[in-house]
């Protein structure tokens, strides 16, 4: 079976609420599946540009990147290409700047903000979930 290599990049999107931190969480799947903006890294973006476009995009919010989180890697299979694809995802913290979360695109069925823990204790994917954690803990939110 052919492999293939995809790049993506994303970002844990936050603001202050009073003395709450509040993070901008989408959802997919019929509204089963909880995550962050994240997606494909189009030439000749950088993995920063990428993630503010498809933050823009897919939640209708602006922010600043106020730091790196790191990157996910996993392993999915592609009908469309047909192929096992390996797929490495960038993250980025990103203050929120401006935006409302009703002018997201198609691929989010809905954006809402939401308090930090909460946000945690429903995140569909482990990995997203750490890169939230990762922000709490090392941006003190």
């Amino acid at each position: 079976m052919k492999t293939k290599e995809q790049f993506s990049a994303g970002g844990v999107v936050y603001r202050k609420a009073g003395k709450t931190t509040e993070v901008a969480i989408l959802t997919r799947g019929e509204g089963k599946i909880f995550c962050l903006p994240k997606g494909k890294i189009e030439k000749p973006e950088t993995p920063q540009q990428a993630a503010l476009r498809e933050i823009r995009e897919e939640t209708g919010l602006t922010g600043t990147i106020e730091n790196d989180l790191g990157k996910i890697n996993y392993w999915f299979y592609s009908d469309e290409d047909d192929a096992r694809v390996h797929k490495t995802v960038y993250f980025y913290l990103v203050k929120y700047e401006s935006g409302s979360t009703a002018d997201h695109d198609t691929d989010a069925e809905e954006v809402r903000w939401l308090p930090l823990e909460e946000a945690l204790k429903i995140m569909t994917y482990p990995s997203e979930r750490q890169m939230v954690e990762k922000a709490q803990n090392e941006n003190r939110l």
